[in-house]
């Protein structure tokens, strides 16, 4: 999921036009760039920090409650097996294991409500903007958002590729 070029052309253009206006929003892709490195920075990992928020510079990213290991853990599962799966619309509920299903659906609970919220702290450089984990959540079908999966697990070389990309 963290490969850019692994991902369907509707995914690639979806990242591209929404990393481009996000940047945008923000006041500028190295705005952006800046804020995922900050994120990086963050140890153990930028969800689990106590004060919900990390800030660049230029930029603040702001969400409605800690993410625990446990959820982070079984996240980062999900993406391994993704990678090595390689399908392009990776539907996280297709699991075999019931246990690990179960866990699935109630990680998705969890982070269903979480909204992270992008903000420039010079209100001049741009509105922000806002975005969920979750593309799809439905009874059968969980889709991580790409925005949450590129800005959260992925490395900054994968924003870089999105905001360059040019459809053929």
């Amino acid at each position: 999921m963290c490969n850019f070029n692994n991902q369907n052309e509707q995914t690639k253009k979806f990242l591209h036009l929404f990393l481009t206006k996000a940047a945008q929003s923000v006041g500028g892709v190295n705005y952006l760039l800046a804020l995922i490195e900050a994120m990086r920075a963050k140890k153990p990992h930028p969800l689990m920090q106590k004060n919900c928020q990390i800030a660049s510079n230029n930029t603040i990213i702001k969400w409605n409650k800690v993410v625990f290991k446990d959820k982070i853990d079984l996240i980062q599962k999900i993406l391994v097996a993704h990678r090595e799966a390689q399908e392009k619309d990776f539907n996280i509920l297709n699991e075999a294991n019931m246990k690990t299903k179960k866990n699935i659906i109630n990680m998705a609970k969890a982070l269903a409500p979480l909204e992270f919220i992008i903000t420039p702290q010079n209100p001049n450089d741009g509105e922000g903007f806002s975005f969920k984990v979750f593309d799809t959540l439905e009874d059968d079908i969980i889709r991580f958002n790409p925005i949450f999966i590129a800005l959260f697990f992925c490395s900054s070389e994968f924003a870089k590729k999105a905001i360059k990309y040019q459809s053929i």
